[in-house]
C-alpha cells in the first residue's frame, strides 16, 4: 500500500467488520449458510480488493496487510475470515508474480477482482490424497486445446459464492512422465456440480461443500504452472506455501484473540479479575497469542525481504508448515484454557465462546495436517529429503 493511512484505513475497517460479522455468527454458523451478507460488507469497505495492486485498481496490499486483515476478521467469525482467506490470499500471490513478470493473463485476472467481478476460491483437497500439492487424484486428460479433468475435490471453501477457482489434475501421459497441472477454472464452466456435503463441527459457514468436475474443459491458456507428480517445487513454495500458512495462521490467532478478548471481559464484569487461577490462564493464554504473533510476523518479513526464497525449497516449506502448525495448535490450547476458567459460559450455545472453540478445532486439520507437518519438519531437521525438487 502506498501510504500508512491507507493501511490504517484498511485495518480499521476490518475491525469495524469483525463487530458486525460476530453479531451475524451465530446465526449463520446454526443454520450452515454462507455469509453473502458479509462479503458484500467487505467488497464495499475494498477488503476484497485489498491485495490486487493499485496500478491494477485495488488497493495494493501485500502479505502485511492480509495477515493483519484476517486476524481482524477473524476475531468476530472465523468461518468469514477463512473465506476470505481463500480469496485474498490467491489474488495477493498473484500480485506478487505479476510485479516481477507483468504476465498479462494475471493482470487479467487482478482487474476483474478489482472490479468486483471475480471471487476466488482454491479448490486442491481431495479425499484419500496428502494435500502437498505435489499429486491429485483428478484426472487430466488431453484434448483440442486443452484438457478435460474429471475428478472430485472436497473442502471447497468459497464454492458457495466462487466465480473462478484454482484446482490441481495429474496428467498421466506427459512427455517425461506423470505431470501436476496447476489450472485455473471459471465457475460456471459445464460439468462443475457442488454437493452439498457440509455439515461439521466447526467452520460451519464457510459451506466447504464438494465439487465435482465431470469432463470440464480447462484451455492450454488456463494452465498456469505444471510440475512432475511427487515433487516440491519452487514456485509452489514461493506462492502457495508461503502465503496460504500465514494466512491461515491468521485466522486461528483472530479466533483465539477474539476468545481471550470476551473471556477477560466477562470474568472483569463477573468481579473475577484478582483469582490467581484467572490470571494464570489468562497470562498464559496472552503468551501463546503473541508467541503466534511473533512467528507469523518473522515469516511475513522473510517473505517480503524474499530471504525465505533463497533458502533450499524443503527448508523453505519447512518454515512455512511451521507457522501454521504453531499458530493452530495455540489457538486449540488458548481454547482449552479458557474454557477451564469460563465453566458454564463455555458450553452454552447462546454465547460466542463455544463457536469459537469449535472453529478452532479445524486448525491443526487444515494442509498441512498436523502429523504431516512434523513429520515433514523432522525429516527436514535431519537432513532427511521428503521429496525431489521440480528442476
Amino acid at each position: 500500500m502506498s501510504t500508512t493511512t491507507t493501511r490504517e484505513h484498511v485495518l480499521a475497517e476490518a475491525d469495524r467488520l469483525a463487530r458486525t460479522f460476530a453479531e451475524r455468527a451465530a446465526a449463520h454458523d446454526r443454520e450452515a449458510s454462507f455469509p453473502h451478507d458479509n462479503y458484500a460488507d467487505l467488497a464495499e469497505a475494498g477488503i476484497l480488493r485489498m491485495s490486487v495492486p493499485e496500478e491494477l485498481g485495488g488497493l495494493g496490499g501485500g502479505l502485511p496487510e492480509v495477515v493483519g486483515v484476517l486476524e481482524r476478521i477473524a476475531s468476530g467469525d472465523g468461518s468469514t475470515a477463512l473465506s476470505l482467506a481463500m480469496h485474498i490470499s490467491p489474488l495477493g500471490q498473484w500480485a506478487s508474480v505479476w510485479r516481477r513478470t507483468g504476465d498479462e493473463r494475471l493482470a487479467g485476472l487482478l482487474r476483474r477482482a478489482a472490479e468486483g467481478r471475480l471471487v476466488w476460491a482454491a479448490l486442491t483437497a481431495e479425499r484419500g490424497m496428502a494435500n502437498r500439492m505435489t499429486d491429485a487424484t483428478t484426472i487430466a486428460r488431453r484434448t483440442d486445446g486443452g484438457y478435460v479433468l474429471t475428478g472430485r475435490k472436497i473442502f471447497a471453501t468459497n464454492s458457495a459464492i466462487a466465480t473462478d477457482f484454482s484446482t490441481t489434475a495429474r496428467f498421466e501421459d506427459a512427455e517425461g512422465g506423470p505431470r501436476l497441472l496447476l489450472c485455473a477454472v471459471s465457475m460456471d464452466s459445464p460439468g462443475i456440480r457442488v454437493h452439498p456435503t457440509w455439515d461439521t463441527l466447526g467452520m460451519r459457514s464457510t459451506r466447504s461443500d464438494d465439487l465435482e468436475l465431470d469432463g470440464v474443459f480447462v484451455p492450454e491458456s488456463a494452465v498456469v504452472h505444471s510440475l512432475p507428480v511427487g515433487h516440491l517445487d519452487r514456485r509452489v513454495m514461493e506462492t502457495v506455501w508461503a502465503w496460504a500458512m500465514p494466512a491461515f495462521a491468521s485466522v486461528y490467532t483472530g479466533i483465539a484473540n477474539g476468545a481471550l478478548r470476551w473471556t477477560a471481559d466477562r470474568l472483569v464484569g463477573a468481579g473475577q479479575a484478582t483469582d490467581p487461577v484467572v490470571q494464570d490462564a489468562v497470562g498464559h493464554c496472552r503468551m501463546l497469542l503473541e508467541s503466534s504473533r511473533a512467528v507469523i510476523h518473522r515469516h511475513v518479513e522473510e517473505v517480503v525481504s524474499r530471504s525465505l526464497h533463497a533458502l533450499d525449497v524443503q527448508e523453505a516449506m519447512a518454515r512455512c508448515i511451521t507457522v501454521k502448525h504453531l499458530a493452530a495448535h495455540n489457538a486449540t490450547e488458548i481454547l482449552q484454557r479458557l474454557a477451564e476458567v469460563n465453566g458454564g459460559a463455555a458450553f452454552g450455545r447462546a454465547l460466542p465462546f463455544e463457536r469459537m472453540w469449535r472453529d478452532v478445532q479445524a486448525g491443526p486439520i487444515m494442509p498441512m495436517g498436523s502429523i504431516a507437518a512434523r513429520r515433514f519438519v523432522g525429516a527436514t531437521e535431519l537432513g532427511v529429503e521428503v521429496a525431489p525438487v521440480a528442476p
